[in-house]
């Protein structure tokens, strides 16, 4: 039996208090990071540099004592390893060259080849495995293949993510070749962040909520379940998370229909909608407004105590329900972790 909450939580244990971490728990409403990503240059500079990568996924840790740190790294740095071109316009974010046509999608590169950019990765993941507290569970992430596949046929973020939407209904072949590609390097990308001392992985689909119906079962479901099997089935034991955000009732059943081993759930649905629905399934995990760490006070402990209340008789990992905002006040981090830990 593992001392590690977020592990036990994971494998179905009900534990008196929640573990407890943070999307995002890395970011610019820390100073620390604030100052650490002025001396990496930019941020792709400190994605790709192991040392400060490693620093910056530690310091919440020191400083709240989170049950999990999760690699600082980016959803889009697959792309790029695949061969789109990748920068960040600041105040505006990132911007890749497009993929629209097969042509685009052929001149891709091979999917084994996406190591040779993203070993830095894999070198910040070891480097945390020797220096995180012995009780701090490490997580690794990637970027589900529908939300990627959004940048990468955009170029950006998007509203409501029309361009994919819109490839996807006038040459779906294309769509599917380029999501295809995508969920085959996801595969390897995580693969090799277990490989390098990740314990447990998340796939975010930060954009599962645009797609209704069929799409939703196509092409946010089925490349979770083909890619949770395949991480299954080369590291047995390996705990999933899977963050379908925005899917609403089409979280009920997820767990199940994907194998992964959590969902993470957004703050649309209440925590007692949650308990009934989908909790029964699997670990959730989840869901407090990310607007609590900007305005504190009672409101934040009341809901806090709220979500602890209504997920206490299952598995529940404790987390936002969204990433943490760069206008988040570090003190109401350390509110939240007190209400949850002190009741």
């Amino acid at each position: 039996m593992t001392d590690k909450t977020i592990l036990r939580a994971l494998a179905g244990e009900t534990l008196p208090t929640p573990p407890i971490w943070m999307m995002r728990q890395a970011g610019r409403y820390l100073p620390e990071y604030r100052a650490t990503r002025e001396k990496a240059g930019d941020f792709l500079s400190l994605c790709y540099n192991s040392e400060l990568a490693a620093e910056v996924t530690l310091q919440p840790i020191r400083r709240y004592g989170f049950d999990a740190a999760i690699l600082f790294a980016d959803i889009l740095l697959v792309p790029q390893a695949l061969g789109a071109d990748l920068w960040f316009v600041t105040g505006e974010g990132p911007r890749l060259s497009t993929i629209t046509s097969q042509a685009g999608v052929d001149a891709l590169k091979p999917v084994e080849a996406i190591h040779e950019t993203l070993n830095p990765v894999y070198e910040t993941v070891r480097i945390l495995r020797r220096e995180l507290p012995r009780e701090t569970t490490l997580i690794g992430f990637a970027g589900a293949p529908w939300t990627v596949a959004t940048y990468m046929i955009a170029g950006q973020g998007t509203k409501d993510q029309g361009p994919a939407h819109a490839l996807k209904a006038q040459n779906r072949p294309v769509f599917e070749a380029l999501l295809a590609r995508i969920t085959a390097a996801t595969i390897e990308y995580l693969s090799a962040q277990i490989d390098a001392g990740a314990e447990v992985v998340k796939l975010f689909d930060s954009w599962a909520g645009s797609l209704k119906g069929a799409d939703f079962d196509g092409y946010a479901l089925a490349p979770a379940k083909e890619i949770i099997a395949a991480l299954k089935a080369r590291h047995p034991g390996i705990p999933v998370i899977a963050f379908p955000r925005e899917a609403g009732e089409k979280y009920i059943g997820f767990a199940r229909a994907t194998g992964a081993d959590c969902v993470a759930v957004d703050d649309s649905v209440t925590a007692e909608w949650v308990a009934q629905h989908v909790q029964p399934d699997s670990c959730v995990q989840g869901n407090l407004k990310s607007s609590h760490m900007v305005t504190g006070g009672q409101a934040l402990v009341d809901e806090t105590r709220h979500i602890v209340q209504a997920l206490k008789n299952g598995p529940h990992i404790f987390n936002l329900g969204h990433g943490i905002t760069p206008d988040a006040d570090p003190a109401n981090v350390q509110l939240m972790i007190d209400t949850v830990r002190g009741g």
